[in-house]
């Protein structure tokens, strides 16, 4: 198995240029997710990296290889797409070694090699079924079986829960954790929803306009984002945000009549701010006031609270599951200063 290197990687359609000057190393045997809004470029790095579209300029190394050049058959990557693709007359064991019987691969390595992904993926009652006796979850499997009977040095995997259920989403995810941890492959594995993001990866690269805005461990970026887009981005549901102004050196919240003393720097006088505060950082003072509760979801162990202030902004409070709040009550919030983030509103950027 091999690392993935891209060093001031750019990707142009005639004058539009859509990935800017990329620069990403990621371990051999790092499981590295991209994950960004619809449009940010995360499908387009992907498919550079797997040779699918040319780069304009930069390169890319797949272990001590410069493969920005060469086809996909030679970079010794194997991808994942949203569809199975799969042959429908054929057998699960047969689409799972057609691409080795196509490169000539003798019978028995090819049925060793199959068997061993049947194992691994947990498909060995389903090698005489074809595709439409497959559910969608067992479609998807063969799917993978498919790139592992191959060998690659890198694994990658464009949006590949996308045309699954929610529940077959949950059991997906946690059989390509295992798959990883069996295999121990480099991944590279492309979605736009950062909860599969979170629990999927050793790596995230948050994607937005063709730039990385941010790279790190699922927790760092949850717990030290650098700008308002990865907060607002990473933590479900999203974060908060409260407008405000820097007046006399103090920090003022319009939605809120006291405003905790932060552990930071405050900018200039006049400096436009943004608070951040998770909706799993705030607490409900039911004797407060300042907000109206307008609905409250019950979900059984969790609720979520949604209010807005009577400067019209809005609020998301993850609450206990047994909370008694009702649907238009006046309530205050408060949480801990520690748990806030301050923007400027200008830049996005982090102000600590």
């Amino acid at each position: 198995m091999s690392g993935v290197t891209l060093s001031n990687v750019v990707k142009k359609y005639g004058d539009v240029q859509v990935i800017h000057g990329i620069d990403l190393e990621i371990e051999n045997g790092e499981f590295c997710v991209f994950v960004g809004p619809s449009g940010c470029g995360k499908s387009t790095l992907m498919r550079m990296v797997a040779g699918l579209e040319d780069t304009t300029s930069g390169a890319i190394q797949i272990g001590a290889r410069d493969v920005t050049r060469l086809d996909p058959s030679q970079r010794g990557v194997a991808m994942v797409f949203q569809t199975y693709a799969l042959y429908p007359h054929m057998t699960v064991a047969e689409n799972m070694g057609f691409g080795l019987k196509m490169n000539g691969y003798p019978k028995a390595e090819i049925r060793e090699k199959v068997a061993e992904a049947a194992r691994i993926l947990k498909l060995e009652p389903l090698l005489e079924r074809k595709p439409k006796a497959l559910s969608g979850g067992q479609r998807q499997r063969v799917a993978i079986g498919r790139t592992i009977v191959r060998g690659p040095e890198v694994f990658l995997f464009d949006e590949p829960l996308s045309n699954l259920d929610a529940e077959l989403r949950v059991d997906m995810r946690v059989e390509i954790a295992s798959l990883h941890k069996q295999i121990g492959a480099t991944m590279i594995y492309v979605t736009h929803d950062q909860v599969e993001a979170m629990t999927l990866a050793d790596k995230i690269v948050v994607l937005r306009a063709g730039r990385i805005e941010q790279v790190g461990a699922p927790l760092d970026l949850y717990r030290d984002p650098d700008n308002r887009f990865v907060a607002g981005f990473i933590g479900s549901p999203a974060m908060n945000f409260l407008p405000g102004q820097v007046v006399h050196g103090a920090l003022s919240i319009a939605a809120l009549r006291t405003v905790p003393a932060l552990d930071l720097r405050l900018p200039a006088d006049g400096t436009r701010v943004e608070l951040g505060i998770r909706p799993e950082h705030l607490q409900i003072d039911a004797d407060g006031d300042g907000f109206r509760l307008d609905l409250i979801e019950k979900l059984g162990g969790i609720s979520y609270a949604y209010l807005h202030a009577a400067t019209g902004e809005r609020l998301i409070v993850a609450t206990d599951g047994d909370s008694d709040l009702t649907d238009d009550m006046d309530v205050g919030i408060t949480f801990d200063p520690a748990r806030a983030y301050l923007f400027d509103a200008e830049t996005g950027l982090r102000l600590r």
